[in-house]
């Protein structure tokens, strides 16, 4: 059983999904002209949450209504048989899968989440902490669908800092096709 964009769980879903897009939007749109690098990096690795989480119910259909369900309980994800609960490396796997640039993205973005030595970046270069697999698929994803990303594989993250309100851009459009996928029944979050 799927469910439809008339089925109340998944109408809140996707508005709150909805609403915390427009909101990161909005935060970037403070937060870019201040060079405020580390609220935005904050920002979007939640939108890639948001994402993530939406193409695991596009992915999982058997799952769906228990799921929203879940959701609109304010309770943690966890598995219908057994009530395991559904870790956000479970569902970043299952996004990684589809799009091979979201773990690197995501992992990227938490490090800005917690405190790290990445908030540092005036003084270390947290973009040439991680590893050559993590920066060279985060590169080949802002050249492939970003102007003016470096050419170069020697960047700094003070490179590719400005380019995080384009990369929220690319994903919040992204997350709306999935989200409309999502409302429409759909069985895959395959294009």
């Amino acid at each position: 059983m799927t469910l439809h964009a008339d089925e109340t769980e998944l109408g809140s879903f996707c508005r709150s999904v909805r609403a915390r897009s427009n909101e990161h939007r909005r935060a970037l749109g403070v937060l870019a002209p201040e060079n405020l690098y580390v609220p935005m990096a904050s920002v979007l690795r939640q939108e890639l949450d948001s994402m993530i989480r939406v193409i695991f119910l596009l992915e999982r259909p058997s799952d769906r209504v228990h799921l929203l369900e879940q959701f609109a309980s304010h309770q943690k994800w966890t598995r219908e048989i057994g009530g395991s609960r559904i870790s956000d490396a479970q569902m970043k796997e299952v996004a990684n899968r589809l799009r091979g640039w979201t773990a690197s993205v995501y992992a990227f973005g938490c490090a800005f989440v917690h405190l790290t030595n990445m908030h540092d970046y005036a003084s270390s270069d947290p973009f040439q902490t991680m590893d050559l697999d993590s920066r060279t698929a985060i590169l080949q994803h802002l050249r492939a669908y970003h102007q003016g990303a470096p050419s170069s594989d020697d960047v700094t993250f003070l490179d590719i800092a400005p380019m995080m309100p384009n990369v929220l851009e690319k994903i919040a459009s992204n997350l709306e096709c999935y989200l409309q996928k999502l409302e429409r029944g759909d069985q895959s979050a395959s294009d």
